[in-house]
């Protein structure tokens, strides 16, 4: 689904930057429309995102990430302005701020063009952001301050899905 957004449109480059900075980053898709244009350091490989509450976090972005945005903002963004300014990072060709009903089409059409069949959700990439981090061995805590979680015990939930897993992959164990 990522690879499914033509970057050499400028409606594609900005889904296909949008895709892969919520997967890279676990972002709630309000957090990720309601990005300013100066909320990612490109150098650093950052977001600086206002999340629930009004809390301020930073989260890393990964190179696929960096590298959409890059081919967004070289053009791509300017193209779906046209004569307009904005101030959000990610913008409609009407020269608004994209929203999150716009975000959810462009994701559903995205996930039917890749021959997925069942309903993919904004949430199922921040769903998938912290399963993959966690399975790969990151620390619980980061995973906490990345998602923006008060509360360690929300964070934990991602933890049941390597449980099951690995449940999974000792059942094939020949002693098992």
């Amino acid at each position: 689904m990522l690879a499914r957004p033509d970057s050499a449109t400028a409606a594609g480059a900005r889904d296909k930057a949008m895709l892969e900075v919520l997967y890279a980053s676990g972002l709630r898709v309000s957090e990720l429309v309601g990005l300013p244009l100066g909320a990612i350091d490109a150098q650093t490989g950052v977001v600086r995102v206002l999340g629930k509450g009004g809390k301020e976090r930073i989260v890393p972005v990964g190179e696929r990430a960096r590298e959409a945005l890059a081919t967004y903002l070289a053009g791509a963004r300017e193209k779906l302005l046209g004569t307009r300014h904005s101030m959000d990072l990610f913008v409609t060709p009407r020269g608004g701020r994209m929203t999150r009903q716009g975000f959810w089409k462009l994701l559903a059409r995205h996930a039917r063009d890749a021959g997925i069949q069942q309903r993919v959700y904004p949430h199922t990439l921040r769903h998938s952001f912290a399963t993959h981090l966690l399975e790969r061995g990151a620390d619980l805590r980061a995973v906490q301050a990345m998602l923006g979680h008060a509360d360690i015990g929300t964070t934990q939930i991602y933890t049941h899905v390597d449980r099951e897993r690995l449940k999974a992959v000792i059942a094939k164990h020949p002693r098992a």
